[in-house]
């Protein structure tokens, strides 16, 4: 009997259901690789049509699946093909038309995110790549669902800092784009190093070019799971020390795993006509509601505040036994999976910056044992374009030498100041200013050019 059959299984399910599990997305990758044409119009139809013809059962399906395991499952989105790609034999000018077609497609499907505005330029950048970037602006802050991802470094290409300098000045025009907003457009938009093809969560998500025409890919997200579980540990009365934690947190990552892959091949299974499931993405995807934070998970260690000595450390044991977990469970694990550090979405986060035990230096630290990178924080509004591009230049690296993913998404919110919050609600949260060094960058991001690899991409 397959795995995702079993009455085991079926148990597990249960059982996390009575902590609160939720799958987080089901993402429906789609390969428009068929659609590009040398007319803008004729391009933009085929994208819709495309993009409408394969996903117009996601949502209704998606929900069955909800009513038959009774796992709530929160986001329904769709990842396709880097637009850069699509864009560029139209000549086009601008691919905000390409956004608009995106964004129209996700409403009348009712998808909650489209993501895949995205293009490639870790080594260079080709024209199409140019438009692409410099169409962020406009087409983040005039659309609803549409998110952003631009690659900029890999561990064999090493870091193309004229990305990065271009991307600072991108940032600072999105946000003043959306400044009534509390510059939101710049949460749909993520700068990576060694991006994955398959990742379900936003604003990240990309459809690979070698993933198939149709990928049904599920992220899974349990920290209240996670933390339920220490704190039973804890207060077991038996004498626990860090390898015991590790362990526990190893085992309900291997049922939440499990649970996630039920659910990715249950709806791709439904979904019939060639879609495929893809992976499944155990990350632990805090939400600002209190119990679900990984915060709360680092702190259930020991840590008076996440940020405290010790908080990368015990980040790191946190991030590896989610992964060993994963692994154990499913030979489809896949994306990030591991363990994010949004600050506005996590609520024992925000409680940290506000009482000064996290900083962005900090923060930064634990990001080299963390899934991601620098997310959802926000600096004030007076944060130059070239110190946005040092921040930015920073995480990279650290992807880079460790050759592991990392990604910053980074709100520079017009007109606040450190001090004051900016409250976006639902599960972008709110998150505090949080100071910026006062010493300038701008004559280092100013010198572009290529960081070359580091050794350890010599590796054939």
């Amino acid at each position: 009997m397959p795995i995702w059959e079993s009455e085991e299984l079926r148990a597990t399910l249960r059982m996390i259901e009575a902590e609160h599990l939720d799958i987080r997305a089901v993402t429906m990758g789609i390969s428009l690789r068929d659609c590009p044409t040398d007319d803008m119009h004729r391009t933009c139809q085929r994208v819709y049509d495309k993009i409408t013809r394969s996903a117009r059962r996601l949502v209704d399906v998606a929900k069955e699946v909800e009513g038959a395991f009774g796992v709530p499952i929160t986001n329904k989105r769709i990842s396709v093909t880097p637009i850069a790609l699509v864009g560029e034999p139209t000549r086009a000018a601008s691919y905000v038309p390409l956004a608009e077609t995106m964004d129209r497609a996700g409403a009348e499907l009712g998808i909650d995110y489209v993501a895949g505005f995205s293009a490639h330029v870790e080594k260079g950048a080709t024209p199409g790549d140019l438009v692409l970037l410099d169409s962020i602006p406009e087409a983040l802050s005039t659309t609803q669902r549409v998110c952003s991802s631009i690659n900029v470094a890999t561990t064999r290409a090493g870091i193309n800092m004229d990305a990065i300098a271009h991307m600072g000045r991108i940032i600072k025009a999105l946000a003043e784009r959306t400044a009534d907003r509390g510059g939101i457009g710049c949460a749909k938009l993520v700068v990576f190093a060694n991006i994955p093809d398959d990742n379900p969560f936003v604003a990240g998500a990309l459809h690979g070019i070698g993933e198939g025409d149709r990928v049904l890919n599920v992220g899974v997200s349990g920290p209240g799971v996670i933390l339920s579980a220490i704190r039973r540990l804890r207060e077991s009365g038996r004498k626990i020390d860090l390898g015991d934690i590790a362990e526990t947190v190893k085992r309900m990552s291997f049922k939440v795993t499990r649970a996630g892959e039920l659910i990715g091949r249950e709806v791709a299974a439904r979904l019939g006509d060639g879609v495929r499931f893809g992976i499944v993405d155990l990350s632990l995807a805090p939400t600002p509601a209190i119990g679900d934070s990984v915060a709360e998970i680092l702190e259930a260690l020991g840590l008076e505040r996440i940020g405290a000595p010790g908080s990368t450390a015990a980040l790191a044991l946190l991030t590896d036994a989610v992964k060993k977990g994963g692994v154990m469970a499913s030979s489809s694990v896949g994306g990030l999976s591991g363990a994010f550090i949004p600050v506005s979405e996590d609520h024992g986060m925000i409680q940290a910056v506000e009482c000064g035990a996290l900083t962005l230096e900090k923060l930064e630290a634990m990001t080299a044992v963390c899934s991601v990178g620098l997310d959802m924080v926000a600096v004030p509004g007076s944060t130059t374009a070239e110190t946005l591009a040092a921040i930015i230049a920073d995480e990279i690296a650290i992807g880079v030498v460790n050759n592991k993913t990392t990604a910053v998404r980074i709100i520079p919110v017009p007109g606040k100041e450190v001090g004051d919050k900016v409250v976006y609600g639902g599960l972008l949260g709110e998150a505090p200013i949080m100071p910026v060094s006062r010493f300038s960058s701008e004559g280092f991001s100013r010198l572009g050019g290529r960081i070359p690899a580091p050794i350890i991409s010599l590796r054939n």
